[in-house]
């Protein structure tokens, strides 16, 4: 049904937006505010622009990245931010890869 990486959701600082995907418009309400509440907060701290693409495999992944000549991107800081939501939202993002896996994908459902 998907092949190659799929956008979730992302962030930028250079235009001050949030963007889902619409393909994504059937999740609930809270996972889209939590999404963009984690995506907004890391580009307002971090600087840059955030996405959250599922690989082929379903495999959720952090993308960042920043303008060349922008000096306040925090580099470091980026993937300490990045190691620090995985860890705290692991049952979201493993919800969310569940999620394209099974209705994107196609593959059963396994407890």
């Amino acid at each position: 049904m998907y092949s190659g990486k799929v956008v979730l959701c992302g962030a930028s600082a250079y235009e001050e937006k949030f963007y889902l995907n619409e393909d994504f418009a059937s999740l609930p309400e809270r996972v889209k505010e939590e999404l963009k509440i984690m995506c907004v907060l890391y580009v307002h701290e971090i600087g840059g622009v955030l996405t959250l693409e599922f690989e082929e495999d379903g495999t959720l992944c952090f993308h960042t990245e920043a303008n060349e000549n922008d000096f306040m991107y925090d580099d470091i800081g980026s993937v300490l931010k990045i190691k620090e939501l995985q860890r705290e939202k692991t049952d979201l993002l493993e919800s969310l890869e569940m999620y394209y896996k099974v209705f994107f994908l196609g593959e059963k459902y396994e407890d």
